[in-house]
């Protein structure tokens, strides 16, 4: 599982079931059926919501190819 931080409009994109990938750097290895712990946090603030939600990871495009940065990836999640 790998928790990671999300701003709050990407975060209410994902929770509606609007937005269904993520970019990333790879920095921790994302491999399909990874579960990713997303928590709502607002860098203003400084701070988490308290918002939370889980996805799993579908499909990873490796950076490098297509236009996407090598170190990055774009992973499909579905919840």
């Amino acid at each position: 599982m790998h928790e990671l931080k999300v701003d709050p409009i990407p975060f209410r994109r994902m929770f509606e079931c609007e937005k269904t990938f993520e970019v990333r750097k790879n920095d921790r290895d994302f491999q399909v059926n990874d579960v990713l712990y997303l928590r709502e946090y607002n860098r203003e603030l400084n701070d988490y919501s308290g918002r939370t939600m889980f996805r799993r990871v579908t499909y990873v495009l490796e950076g490098g190819q297509y236009g996407i940065e090598k170190g990055y990836c774009v992973m499909s999640i579905i919840q």
